[in-house]
């Protein structure tokens, strides 16, 4: 076997290998440990804004909506069902995933033939990934494509390992689990066929069933993408926004939100999976997925994606590192391993403190500028009160005739959730899937009710007459995009609501 290249092809024949028992004790007690913590946080702050958009999309299911698959707003559905409507009860789900993703990537290590002690290192190195933990605690689509992702790496190295056809149809019915909560899984086949088909063993990719897995996918998806076949497919518009919009950013910040997003201390960890996957003969039928982590950062850069589309992959590298690793560890003795665990549990505490709402409400600006999503946590009850206190001021004869309006869909769910017991009515707004839901109908023709963003006047130009009657005050100093937004008081719009309505959906 040729192993000089950086990317050497296997042969084609393959021989179906053992791998170890699976060190259930141990990664058992690191999931619990990481449940506890989530579990111990998931009621602080409040609602995040995607969160509380997906709230109102559970309550208008459908196949699809404008910018997403169905699979995050039915989970958040569920979710309440069964423990609440509180946040705590909506990230149950969300808690759960996060579990499940960290007996996945033991099971992966495991899967590359790591025994008791790299099932553990991989187990640790998940539990404290800054976005591990991030998409533990909130309710979003990175929720369930993390371990999506996962569960067809998983799935992709056992096809890979023994060469077994038969698994092509469990393959394709986890990527078509994935297209139902993202597109973006298939950034992630575009990766790693063709790395299949440059380094092998491309025996996998012969015969009938890779079709069959691929049927499969399309099957599982179909809902979803005849919604958005029918309806034009507006999640291309709503990406092709956001890499307009973000594009520039996430390129430049892509390589070191790779390392943040994992941990800075993890770096030894997946550069050794690497070069384990590149040069080792015995894992030689795994290299696919060396080449395909670097296809795979290219695709995201290219398409302007944010930069933890790719952070899957390197987990799976993370995964293939712990064996060797951990090795490593155990020859150096009982010093050396101690420092290592120092250091991960240091990197882990930092990561607690940025991606979780472990400090007080008022000290969130000290890590807001590094992830701004623990700010989008805080304010939105402050926010109802202040729609509420603009309410008050329309003459109780005209309310019958008014309407609620917010710019966009945190400040919709918000007043949705928050707003019933401030006597608010139901809000409407053009953003995303909320467009669908409306317009208003046209006998409400009298004042509006306004609520926007600071620095977005552009949201009241179809309506007449307006004047500041509130703002928003989140009480904790904390700098995100509804503090200070301002409440306005409308006399009415500039035509009926079905004319206006086409002009009022915008996509960003």
């Amino acid at each position: 076997m040729n192993t000089r290249g950086s990317f050497a092809v296997v042969p084609s024949a393959l021989e179906p290998s053992a791998i170890g028992p699976f060190a259930w004790k141990p990664v058992a007690a690191v999931t619990a440990a990481v449940t506890a913590v989530q579990l111990a946080l998931s009621g602080r702050y409040g609602f995040h804004r995607d969160e509380l958009y997906f709230l109102l999309a559970g309550r208008h299911p459908d196949w699809g909506y404008v910018d997403q698959p169905p699979l995050t707003p039915l989970l958040g559905r569920a979710s309440t069902a069964l423990f609440g409507d509180g946040p705590a009860g909506l990230r149950a789900v969300s808690v759960l995933l996060c579990a499940a993703t960290v007996v996945l990537v033991a099971l992966l290590a495991r899967e590359l033939g790591a025994g008791w002690g790299g099932q553990l290192l991989a187990a640790g190195s998940a539990a404290c990934s800054a976005f591990v933990l991030a998409v533990g605690h909130l309710l979003n689509t990175a929720t369930f494509d993390l371990f999506g992702w996962l569960a067809v790496c998983l799935l992709a190295l056992r096809l890979l390992r023994t060469g077994d056809g038969r698994w092509w149809p469990a393959v394709g019915a986890a990527t078509g689990l994935a297209l139902l909560n993202k597109d973006l899984v298939l950034l992630l086949a575009a990766a790693l066929v063709p790395a299949v088909l440059i380094t092998g063993p491309r025996r996998v990719l012969r015969g009938w069933w890779p079709v069959a897995g691929a049927a499969v996918a399309v099957a599982v998806a179909l809902p979803d993408l005849w919604w958005q076949a029918a309806h034009g497919w507006p999640q291309l518009t709503v990406a092709g926004g956001i890499s307009e919009r973000d594009g520039l950013a996430n390129r430049l910040l892509f390589v070191p939100m790779q390392i943040l997003y994992l941990s800075p201390v993890l770096v030894p960890v997946w550069l050794a999976g690497f070069r384990r996957l590149r040069h080792d003969a015995d894992s030689a039928w795994a290299r696919p997925f060396a080449l395909a982590y670097p296809v795979l950062c290219g695709l995201v850069v290219a398409v302007g994606g944010k930069p933890y589309y790719a952070l899957p992959a390197l987990l799976v590298l993370t995964a293939a590192g712990c064996e060797p690793v951990a090795r490593r560890l155990a020859a150096a003795g009982p010093r050396r391993i101690r420092s290592f665990a120092t250091a991960l549990a240091f990197g882990a505490a930092v990561n607690l403190v940025v991606t979780l709402p472990v400090l007080p409400a008022r000290l969130t600006p000290a890590v807001n500028r590094l992830y701004a999503e623990q700010g989008e946590q805080i304010g939105w009850p402050e926010l109802a009160d202040a729609a509420a206190r603009g309410w008050d001021a329309i003459p109780p004869d005209r309310r019958d005739r008014a309407v609620l309006f917010a710019a966009d869909y945190g400040e919709a769910g918000a007043l949705a959730a928050y707003g019933p017991v401030r006597g608010l009515p139901a809000p409407y707004s053009g953003h995303m899937s909320l467009a669908d839901w409306g317009p208003p109908p046209d006998r409400l023709d009298g004042p509006v009710l306004l609520v926007h963003p600071d620095g977005f006047p552009g949201a009241e130009r179809h309506f007449t007459d307006c004047r500041v009657v509130a703002r928003v005050d989140n009480g904790h100093g904390v700098p995100n995009q509804e503090q200070h937004a301002p409440v306005l008081l409308c006399s009415g719009t500039d035509r009926p609501w079905s004319v206006l309505w086409p002009e009022l959906r915008h996509y960003y």
